[in-house]
């Protein structure tokens, strides 16, 4: 488990969460490694190939609820590879979990670009 505040966290993911009109309701964040992370990628995605999250939406109405799979390794190599500290990407992560229960994407560019500003915003609003 990462060395985590859960209060603190959880506090942040309402806020962010309400910014969309939505309320928290069940989100389980599950952290894995990339092993399990590239078996739930096979089983359900049909992708073969590691990702740092992937999340199963079961949103109703404004209410969010989903499971939001997280690879610590990636995250691990991510932040070396972006020169961040883990735990500044594994909070990346977390938010940006959130925001596609919130209704953004990421599949185009035009669509990449605003998730990370919705994604640089939630975090400048984080607690530390």
């Amino acid at each position: 488990m990462p060395d985590i505040n859960e209060t603190e966290v959880s506090d942040w993911v309402r806020q962010v969460a309400k910014n969309y009109g939505k309320v928290v309701g069940d989100i389980n964040y599950i952290f894995v490694d990339d092993e399990t992370m590239l078996d739930i990628n096979r089983r359900f995605i049909g992708h073969d190939y590691y990702t740092d999250h992937i999340g199963f939406d079961y949103s109703q109405g404004n209410a969010l609820s989903g499971d939001i799979y997280i690879s610590l390794d990636t995250v691990r190599t991510n932040a070396e590879l972006f020169g961040v500290r883990p735990h500044q990407e594994l909070r990346r992560i977390i938010i940006h979990g959130l925001l596609h229960l919130c209704g953004l994407r990421d599949k185009t560019p035009e669509e990449r670009q605003q998730m990370q500003q919705a994604e640089d915003l939630a975090l400048s609003h984080q607690s530390h």
